[in-house]
Formats: C-alpha cells, structure tokens, sequence
C-alpha cells in the first residue's frame, strides 16, 4: 500500500509530479514533470538572457550598479512574474491533485 504522506512529500516538496508518479498515476506525473521543467527552462533562459548584458558590461570595465541591473531587469519584469505565477500554480495543481487522488482511493475504499 502506498502511502499518501509520503506522496504529498515528493510532490509537495521535491518536484510536482513525483508522487503522482509514487502513486502509479505514471501519465499525469509525466506531464507536471514535464511541464515543470519547460517552465524552469523558461526561466533559466531569462536568467540568462538578462545576465548576459550585465555580464558583458562588467568585462568591458563598466562598474556594476543597482541601476544598471535593474535597467536591464525592467523588460522582462511581467514576463517574469507570469512565470513564476505558472511555476506555482503548476506546484499547487500536483498537490492538489494529489488530495483528489487520496479522495478518490478512500471512495473507492468505503464502496
């Protein structure tokens, strides 16, 4: 027997998806998994895109400053947020998912 704790652990606070897979739901664990790491892949490449200018001017010898660093944060601002507002809601899809799994396995159960 599976045990609930321990999915909510790994989906909860590992990475969405994994206690969908713990619990033999393998399509649906897949697919957060999958999500969850083009929705990181998104983020890595803005990371890198914002960095990379702050970068080059540094070698070139211009001092880093607040200013410049935000300058070249402020582009990407909404687009950021909208990505980490998908990575959450992404995080708490899989969890919740996760009390309808346990929700219907105790239906299942009692019948």
């Amino acid at each position: 027997m599976k045990r609930p704790v321990i999915a909510l652990l790994l989906s909860g606070l590992i990475l969405p998806g994994l206690g969908q897979l713990y619990l033999g739901r393998r399509n649906k664990g897949i697919a957060l998994i999958m999500a969850v790491n083009l929705l990181l892949l998104a983020a890595l490449f803005f990371v890198m895109k914002i960095a990379s200018p702050v970068i080059g001017a540094h070698l070139a010898g211009t001092p880093l400053t607040p200013a410049l660093i935000l300058q070249q944060l402020q582009p990407y601002n909404f687009w950021a947020k909208l990505l980490l507002a998908a990575v959450f809601g992404l995080w708490g899809f899989g969890v919740v998912d996760l009390f309808s799994a346990f929700k219907e396995r105790d239906d299942v159960a009692h019948n």
